[in-house]
């Protein structure tokens, strides 16, 4: 069993920096984010290898975002950073057998999400 509670969430203006935090317990497994915005499917952020020897980001992220474990802290990382109003969502971490998994299906395991609002 996997348990994970995201924070870090909040209100931040367009250009500005956030990070979430992912804190984990029970097996150490590639750890994903994920957003959902009011009104659309929910989308693949990044995600991070069970060492965090290796990371995967969706297009619109990359350059801006980066993702991060401590596994001794059993706690995983998302710096964002450049937020536009279209980050805006809320965000959640999952927990997936698969290395680097990039499809919400390929995931087990899901935090209750935090609200990420960026104002323009």
């Amino acid at each position: 069993q996997v348990q994970l509670v995201e924070s870090g969430g909040g209100l931040v203006q367009a250009g500005g920096s956030l990070r979430l935090s992912c804190a984990t317990s029970g097996r150490t497994l590639t750890i994903g984010w994920f957003r959902q915005a009011p009104g659309k499917e929910r989308e693949f952020v990044a995600a991070i290898n069970w060492s965090g020897s290796s990371t995967n980001y969706a297009d619109s992220v990359k350059g801006r975002f980066t993702t991060s474990r401590d596994n001794a802290k059993k706690t995983v990382h998302l710096q964002m950073n450049s937020l536009k109003p279209e980050d805006t969502a809320v965000y959640s971490c999952a927990a997936s057998w698969r290395t680097l998994a990039a499809h919400d299906y390929e995931y087990v395991y899901w935090g209750q999400g935090t609200q990420v609002t960026v104002s323009s």
